[in-house]
């Protein structure tokens, strides 16, 4: 009998904190200057510079820590961790290993219709590397390390993750946590925030941990999904056919061209980094009444929101996840409502049209008193809702009054019933059989005649008076 394998996955998740200076020094932290420019003496490791640690980066550390329900130590030090790499001046980082800044925590998520409690193990502070260019056929590589020395949380979970969808569903739901906390931007793309996936594979029952592959520096959700699927058919391909010793303890990168996952070099163990504390930074002393002042600066978190949106609003979960997502999304919702009242009527426009158009450009694409407008006039009847999404695009590319743009176009719904008296009794002396079979029970003739009233008052005509006037008339 074939055996039946699990999943069993846990992320490191490197998070860049919202700070303007690095962690041990005063050089900027922006992203996008020139090459090496943001880089001193400190971040550079050249010999006899001292690190002073940026308190900032404890603060918003402590801050995570309390959005995720974590311990926080409050004697915590910074260690040495020895290991050479090109884009790591001192060929060691400053790092935390055994007294980490927080311990524990935990994020509840939603997957594939199943509610799962991922735990963590720790959170802790160090700086980032810097980046290798690698140039295409050249013989060399290039080193910019203006991200040398930019503070980064590294978020460590327990093994408690089971499928693709579930390790996605963490990380959107982690970055929003943060992001609404204010502690990271979390931009995937710039390397804001960066996950590396360790994943293996056990026989279901089984509850010991077989050896895991870490797939390294993944930025991009959609990638993460595909990365996970790829290599859990890998190594179930192996165990299948009875070769589960070729799954090695190594670090691998996704080939998001080929679509498979390649070897990088063996993975270490925490004893090959050689871990010693910093001896030029004195342990990390946080005093509790800090801790709680810092945890009074929690704004209103993700879980809290939803549960108050679909209070409030009366809306269904599902769309409240979608709203909630992106903390700038949620922010244009609500004050949408605001300027509209109609809570049901701007999450549709938000998520059918708004993200739409958000697929493909990083901004939202107009303001919420525009959005707002627009859903007004079609509740009072001015434009149909067709019309609508034709001044909806006109919308995304001028700042101007949504009535003065429904003017310009020509939009303006005819909603009098005297107004469309005449045109409807033309269509009817236009076309009497049409009028003959509805009066003789055969009623699809009506949507024809509908059709046609519509089509006569060249799309103007509000459909709810156009039906209640042909319906008096064929009465008649």
């Amino acid at each position: 009998m074939m055996a039946t394998y699990e999943t069993v996955i846990g992320l490191e998740i490197h998070v860049e904190l919202n700070t303007r200076s690095k962690i041990f020094c005063s050089c900027a932290t922006a992203f996008g200057e020139a090459p090496n420019v943001n880089t001193c003496p400190v971040c550079l490791g050249l010999p006899g510079v001292m690190p002073v640690l940026n308190q900032e980066v404890v603060n918003l550390a402590v801050k995570a820590g309390n959005a995720l329900g974590c311990e926080i130590n409050l004697i915590n030090k910074m260690d040495r961790k020895n290991y050479f790499y090109p884009d790591l001046p001192k060929a060691y980082q400053i790092s935390q290993f055994d007294l980490p800044v927080c311990t524990g925590g935990f994020v509840d998520v939603l997957a594939e219709g199943k509610k799962t409690r991922v735990n963590l193990t720790r959170i802790h502070i160090e700086e980032d590397a810097g980046k290798l260019i690698h140039l295409e056929d050249e013989a060399y590589t290039l080193v910019d390390y203006n991200r040398g020395g930019v503070p980064l949380i590294e978020i460590v979970t327990e093994p408690d993750i089971r499928s693709a969808a579930e390790a996605v569903a963490f990380l959107k739901k982690l970055r929003a946590i943060l992001v609404y906390s204010g502690i990271s931007d979390c931009r995937m793309e710039q390397g804001s925030m960066r996950a590396d996936v360790n994943i293996s594979l056990r026989e279901v029952g089984f509850q010991g941990l077989n050896t895991k592959v870490e797939i390294k520096n993944m930025n991009s959700m959609k990638e993460v999904f595909k990365a996970v699927k790829k290599e859990e058919s890998r190594q179930l391909q192996l165990y299948t056919y009875g070769e589960g010793h070729k799954v090695v303890q190594e670090t691998r990168r996704w080939d998001q061209a080929k679509g498979r996952t390649l070897s990088m070099r063996s993975k270490e163990d925490a004893h090959d980094y050689r871990y010693f504390p910093e001896p030029d930074l004195p342990p990390v002393k946080i005093d509790g009444e800090w801790v709680e002042s810092i945890r009074a600066t929690l704004p209103e978190l993700p879980d809290e929101k939803k549960q108050r949106m679909m209070t409030t609003y009366g809306l269904k979960e599902a769309e409240v996840d979608i709203l909630i997502e992106e903390k700038e999304i949620a922010e244009f919702f609500e004050a949408t409502v605001v300027e509209s009242g109609e809570a049901r009527e701007s999450a549709n426009w938000i998520i059918t049209e708004v993200l739409r158009v958000m697929k493909h450009e990083a901004r939202i694409p107009l303001s919420p008193r525009q959005l707002a407008d627009l859903v007004l006039e079609v509740r009072k009847g001015t434009i149909s809702r067709t019309a609508a999404k034709e001044v909806f695009e006109v919308l995304l590319t001028r700042e101007d009054e949504t009535a003065a743009i429904i003017e310009e176009m020509g939009l303006k719904q005819i909603s009098s019933a005297d107004a469309l008296e005449g045109i409807i009794q033309g269509v009817l002396e236009e076309n009497p059989q049409a009028v003959a079979d509805y009066r003789a029970g055969r009623t699809q003739s009506f949507g024809f005649l509908m059709g046609r009233c519509m089509k006569a008052s060249k799309g103007k005509g509000n459909p709810g008076i156009v039906k209640q006037v042909l319906e008096d008339k064929l009465g008649s």
